[in-house]
């Protein structure tokens, strides 16, 4: 039998369970409500429209400058819509090629080029009736400048059916007051979760680290990254004008989120496997597929930053074939990890429904994690709609948010989820003398009856083989004798 040391779970009585949830819920709520009541994330400004009868027309470079901008605004995009005339109402696809130059202007006025080759690329424009879709420039991922000069040349725009009537530029960047959000947000999540850290770590200082259960021991791994996650160097990414903050921001992101998959499969596969877990058998088939999974994620950012910063107009969905391919790859990994972690659970919940202690942890992290994950769902169709599995990736991520109440949602969502396992997986108060008690399901003084507890039960030390109890060799030992 393996001793563990207590968990608060087991202390809990359903009345706690349910105060449990209601803070959970009421937390998650206020984040929510701030979020509705903060800034807008994106702001925009509207270029003066260019019209293909004034004196330049588009067959000349099209010149254009930006505002004056501050680290605040953290990234910028350039945004076109082609505005054709009435007469031309009919849906088309036409191929267009363009070309961007992009100077930066210094405090002194002076101007620096940002890129010396120009590359050329092409663009697919949708158009119904008068109007086209919006296609992306050029995006900067961090701001070096001021202010910048943009020049941009549009090619094959000849077409019958294409009557242009307007260009219409728009500039999108983050508003600075919700930058200024952000950090101070940022700033309480790390403190909050140090402090929770701090205990949680203080709160298990008395036991053996190998007497502590397999969520205690993910807990001590999950809550530094959750540390790391909420990114205590992000005001970096306003001090230094370097991608660095922003790519170090990206890599904790995709650490903490693959470390919770890693996670919910450890744990649901080891309620069922007690004692010693193989490292060939047990981690190294899920290290493969969340690795899997973090590579993907770590190289789809680290490709769209190295070429953003060679060519701002670069756009991997859309300048590479290997976008496909990869976001295949990524469906395909994603899917087998989903059926995997079904088939665990399933088993989990068949064979340890009846098992005193498996069967109340089992239950709350299943509840928990099911409410957190139809949360996060409800908020990307909100943010995404019916195009959540489409081509929203990297830079295009950004233009999508409204306010301040889906940037917080998510960090609050995942921040409270940890909080609260945190709470519920510590020791209670009295955990220094309930020290001895052993993690076998079939040993529990609490839903036990008082026949079997003063009389024994036939099961005491029935053993568990693939998480399930193979009852039928004792009941052939007990006709024996």
């Amino acid at each position: 039998m393996e001793l563990i040391a207590p968990m608060r779970l087991y202390t809990l009585s359903k009345r706690h369970f349910v105060l449990v949830f209601v803070v959970f819920f009421i937390c998650f709520g206020l984040i929510v409500f701030i979020g509705i009541a903060g800034p807008e994330i994106i702001t925009s400004r509207a270029l003066p429209p260019i019209s293909p009868k004034s004196k330049a027309g588009l067959t000349s470079p099209l010149k254009l400058q930006t505002p004056v901008l501050s680290t605040y605004n953290q990234e910028l995009w350039l945004m076109c819509r082609f505005e054709l005339n009435k007469s031309a109402g009919v849906e088309f696809t036409k191929m267009i090629s363009m070309m961007v130059g992009i100077s930066g202007v210094m405090q002194d006025t002076s101007v620096s080029n940002i890129r010396v080759d120009a590359h050329k690329h092409t663009r697919s424009l949708h158009c119904t009736n008068w109007l086209c879709d919006e296609i992306i420039v050029l995006h900067l991922g961090y701001l070096n400048y001021t202010e910048y000069m943009i020049t941009v040349n549009f090619y094959n725009l000849e077409n019958p059916q294409f009557s242009i009537r307007n260009v219409n530029f728009t500039l999108k960047m983050y508003n600075a007051s919700f930058s200024q959000v952000e950090i101070w947000f940022r700033f309480i999540f790390v403190v909050f979760t140090f402090m929770v850290t701090c205990l949680f770590a203080h709160s298990l200082r008395k036991f053996s680290m190998k007497d502590w259960a397999i969520e205690q021991k993910w807990m001590s791994i999950l809550l530094p990254l959750l540390l790391l996650y909420n990114d205590p160097f992000f005001p970096l990414s306003f001090l230094v004008n370097s991608w660095f903050p922003g790519m170090l921001d990206d890599l904790f992101q995709a650490v903490f989120l693959c470390a919770l998959l890693l996670f919910w499969l450890c744990v649901y596969h080891g309620f069922r496997v007690q004692g010693e877990r193989n490292f060939m058998t047990f981690y190294l088939p899920k290290l493969l597929i969340v690795g899997l999974l973090w590579l993907a994620a770590v190289t789809l950012g680290i490709w769209q930053t190295v070429n953003e910063l060679r060519d701002p107009t670069y756009q991997y969905r859309v300048d590479t074939s290997n976008f496909q391919g990869m976001k295949i790859f990524f469906l395909i990994v994603g899917s087998l990890y989903i059926l995997y972690l079904v088939f665990l659970i399933v088993r989990a919940c068949s064979e340890l429904k009846n098992m005193p202690y498996f069967d109340l942890r089992l239950k709350f992290l299943t509840g928990l994690t099911f409410i957190v994950l139809i949360i996060s769902i409800v908020i990307l169709y909100l943010r995404f709609g019916a195009k959540v599995l489409q081509d929203n990736f990297v830079a295009e991520l950004s233009t999508h948010y409204q306010n301040s109440a889906e940037f917080l949602s998510f960090y609050g969502l995942l921040n409270y989820y940890l909080y609260t396992l945190a709470y519920v997986y510590s020791p209670s108060k009295n955990a220094v003398y309930e020290s001895q008690l052993k993690d076998n399901p079939a040993f529990s003084m609490l839903n036990d009856s008082d026949d079997d507890v003063i009389y024994g039960s036939d099961y005491e030390e029935m053993p568990l083989q693939n998480g399930r109890a193979i009852k039928s060799k004792y009941k052939d030992e007990s006709d024996s004798d």
